[in-house]
């Protein structure tokens, strides 16, 4: 695919509803209907009872059911709308349906035919409308059936491949040459890095758009970034994206096409939408040096606590503690007590009419296998009280943090010559800040204060072998400004010793040249900055992702979650091996594979179903933590499964 804009081919006539039992030619699929992905794709309907098939105008029909209401039944849309759950039971699960619906997509070099995520279509059916459409299309291109949720995978790899073609969404998605990360656009300087040491020998300023194989996780504040080979959309470098809501995509290819094209250190246009991206050159800005529109968005801390505060057991805080403790613990404090007492809130996503249905509480009654007319409040918090958990552990105030800077002359210098670089804008902030970190990290940890974590480790988490410390900032975790992946958490820590150094490291990592910098950027202040720490039991898994309660790669999609999964937490995270990538319905239920990332394969229906619950107590702490009374707001969950538990480690708000 070009790096230009995606010119949408003209829409069939108004007066044109369908193509009715005909077969569509490939200009006829490009006329009729849209595009997604940059692949063209028409809805189909296929009428069993009249054997006949309906290839669906797209400027006209948005909806498979309003087109069989208003253009079969001759029900109006208003009645189809008001009855829409009867509709979709009768189109998508009843065993003896009258109408197959689907949506036919073009690729290079086939025609791919799918259901609707929801559909339950057994295999009779499936063979069936397989072969039904096959008549009716260009035989030019082979027609293959794509598996829309993972009951139908598990269905097609029984039937033999020579009696039903077939293609899986993630084989699909991992030869897809585009795909869009986070749309906007922007104006900027492109500079391409075929290596990671060109990368890192280059300069970086705000108005760069930077073109890589695969960004690295530790980027400056930028204007955009292409990524020319597959990513997720959950890892720290684009979390950060979505965050800044800077244009994100990947487009495999773009190194060799920017290069034909000569567009390296030239200025562009660079804009990312749901078909395409486009980058067009464009006359340098006549104030290159002008500060960027995300400049003026300034993040405002709530004023931090400082005095002192006691070591704590996690579970004694709350959502309101942030001040004293940071947002990390806080909210995991938050978490253990909303697993222990319930929420009033934990149903608010499901309450908000959804129209025309006024509230989606008969689908959680569904997911939670019990009567619509249960106690719902109740069924919820046994959902989260049989499968969550939260790690055990302690925080660290900032009080803390603060007695250990105090406790150093030599830091207290530091730390002086650091803000007063700063108030200047002068070129010593990075050696400064390098200095300020190793002060911190050599500096002895005051005997007073090795008492009280030592007394606070002996007293709530004797017997632990093994501890993550992490940290939890008033500067991370904000709706604002995430920080992902900007301060430090470790594993695999021990002795007391390595406990202490521990400590040191992350309180080490608020003054490192890349969170300075960032936090400058977002107008957040040295002085208004405290580091509180967590130290928690780590817990062996199975497996572990990340958890957004929202489709990054489509917003308007309130239904499903993104779900990434690897062997190893730190691996999704921090982009280093690709996961595997799912879409999980919260709404209707059943899960679809996007991409298995760098796995040999797909995880197992157990796996499966534990992921189906925690994409549901997902939703229901999106009700808990919303931050007003649409719940709409999505949360961004990192994760550990073992058998039948998930633990959750982190919980934060996510950026859109």
């Amino acid at each position: 695919m070009s790096l230009t804009s995606v010119v949408a081919p003209s829409p069939a006539p108004e007066t044109v509803a369908a193509l009715i039992g005909e077969r569509l030619s490939l200009s006829a699929l490009r006329q009729l209907g849209g595009t997604l992905g940059g692949y063209s794709f028409v809805k189909v309907v296929v009428d069993r009872e009249r054997s006949v098939i309906h290839f669906l105008n797209n400027e006209r029909h948005s909806f498979h059911a309003i087109y069989i209401g208003e253009e079969i039944l001759g029900v109006p849309g208003e009645r189809v709308r008001a009855e829409i759950d009867s509709y979709n039971e009768a189109f998508y699960h009843a065993p003896d349906r009258r109408f197959l619906l689907g949506i036919l997509a073009r690729h290079p070099r086939m025609l791919s035919l799918e259901t609707v995520e929801v559909d339950t279509m057994p295999a009779a059916l499936i063979r069936e409308f397989h072969a039904f459409v096959a008549r009716y299309v260009d035989p030019a291109l082979p027609l293959v059936f794509k598996p829309a949720n993972q009951l139908q995978e598990r269905i097609v790899r029984e039937i033999p491949a020579a009696e039903l073609p077939r293609v899986f969404a993630h084989e699909l998605f991992s030869t897809a040459p585009f795909v869009a990360l986070n749309p906007g656009t922007a104006t900027g300087r492109l500079r391409a890095f075929r290596t990671e040491a060109e990368y890192r020998a280059a300069t970086l300023e705000w108005s760069d758009i930077i073109v890589m194989d695969r960004v690295p996780d530790d980027i400056p504040r930028l204007s955009g970034i292409v990524n020319a080979r597959h990513t997720t959309p959950l890892s720290h470098t684009n979390v950060l994206a979505t965050g800044w809501q800077i244009p994100n995509a990947v487009q495999v290819g773009a190194l060799a096409e920017i290069e034909r094209r000569g567009l390296d250190g030239k200025w562009v246009e660079y804009t990312v939408d749901a078909q395409a991206l486009s980058l067009r050159e464009v006359d340098e800005p006549a104030e290159a040096s002008a500060r960027p529109g995300w400049y003026a968005q300034r993040v405002t801390l709530e004023a931090p606590e400082a005095e002192h505060s006691p070591i704590v057991n996690l579970a004694k805080l709350r959502a309101a503690d942030r001040y004293r403790y940071g947002t990390k613990a806080a909210n995991l404090g938050e978490l253990h007590h909303v697993l222990a007492h319930g929420s009033q809130r934990l149903l608010g996503f499901y309450q908000v009419p959804r129209p025309p249905r006024e509230n989606l509480l008969p689908y959680l009654a569904r997911l939670l296998d019990v009567p619509l007319d249960a106690d719902l409040p109740a069924a919820a918090r046994r959902l989260l009280d049989e499968h969550v958990r939260v790690p055990r552990g302690i925080a660290l105030p900032f009080s803390l943090q603060r007695r250990f800077l105090e406790s150093s002359p030599r830091i207290q210098q530091a730390i002086g010559k650091l803000k007063m670089a700063l108030e200047l804008d002068a070129r010593e902030i990075e050696p400064l800040c390098v200095e300020l970190q190793g002060l911190i990290r050599s500096a002895r940890m005051p005997g007073a204060l090795a008492g009280e974590i030592d007394s606070a480790l002996v007293s709530q988490l004797a017997g632990v072998r093994t501890f993550v410390v992490r940290s939890s900032s008033n500067a991370e975790d904000l709706a604002g400004f995430s920080a992902a992946g900007i301060y430090e958490s470790l594993n695999h820590v021990t002795t007391a010793e390595r406990i202490f150094a521990s400590v040191k490291e992350v309180w080490a990592s608020l003054v490192s040249v890349r969170s300075v910098r960032l936090r400058r950027q977002a107008g957040i202040s040295l002085d208004e900055c405290y580091m509180g720490v967590v130290i928690q039991e780590q817990v062996a898994a199975d497996f572990g992702g990340v958890l957004v309660t929202t489709n990054p790669m489509n917003r308007a999609d309130f239904r499903t979650v993104y779900v990434n999964v690897s062997p190893h937490v730190s691996d999704v995270v921090e982009g280093s091996a690709l996961p595997m990538q799912y879409l999980y319905s919260t709404v209707e239920g059943g899960g679809r594979t996007v991409s298995l990332g760098d796995a040999p394969a797909d995880l197992d229906e157990r796996a499966h179903d534990l992921l189906q619950r925690l994409a549901v107590a997902g939703r229901l702490l999106q009700g808990h933590f919303s931050p007003d009374y649409t719940f709409g707001s999505p949360v961004d969950i990192e994760w550990l499964a073992d058998g039948d538990h998930v633990h959750v480690v982190q919980l934060r708000p996510y950026s859109v």
